[in-house]
């Protein structure tokens, strides 16, 4: 069975909108307003070489697909990975090596399947609904000193009851923590 990896930069008061770009009036919050320290990032790097395929909501596959293609040396390994978009709508994906599944069911099914690690990057939506169906393994957050008050957060308020273990942490001298906490099954 495949671990299903939550990843995301997230504020202090769980928000995950739009942190490099996009719809929030403070969008890009991780770089504009946080000090860059090379070694805080360390985790991201890790996650392309371990995972074996990226799940993403339709939101976030039409805000990577146009941008990431492009980054070839940033993101090489995530652009030759089998790439997968939870969605009812999207019917023909461009971004090289995407399907679409049409339920959580058909991500419960992909988690059955031989290979690496399947990483969620971004996608509040979708890692919303991954949680409530116990699909959720394990969640890598990269928490930023800020407090942005609304927008789309990483735990909403009907989340079922779980338990986490921590089983990795580090703070940075710019504030940024990361905190990865496997899901209590």
């Amino acid at each position: 069975m495949r671990t299903l990896i939550v990843t995301e930069f997230i504020t202090l008061d769980g928000v995950i909108d739009s942190p490099g770009s996009g719809s929030h009036p403070r969008a890009g919050w991780t770089f504009k307003d946080v000090p860059f320290v090379e070694e805080a990032y360390e985790i991201k790097g890790r996650e392309q070489l371990e995972a074996g395929a990226m799940l993403m909501g339709r939101v976030s596959y039409e805000e990577f697909a146009p941008v990431w293609p492009t980054m070839e040396e940033e993101f090489a390994e995530y652009n030759a990975m089998p790439k997968y978009v939870v969605s009812s709508t999207l019917t023909d994906p461009e971004w090289n090596n995407t399907q679409v599944l049409r339920s959580l069911d058909d991500v419960a099914k992909l988690k059955q399947t031989e290979g690496g690690n399947i990483i969620v990057h971004g996608s509040a939506t979708l890692a919303q609904g991954l949680a409530a169906a116990g699909l959720v393994d394990r969640y890598h957050l990269l928490v930023f000193p800020i407090l942005l008050g609304d927008g789309k957060r990483l735990f909403g308020g009907g989340d079922p009851y779980t338990r986490l273990d921590l089983v990795e942490h580090e703070a940075y001298s710019n504030g940024v923590t990361k905190a990865v906490f496997n899901v209590v099954q």
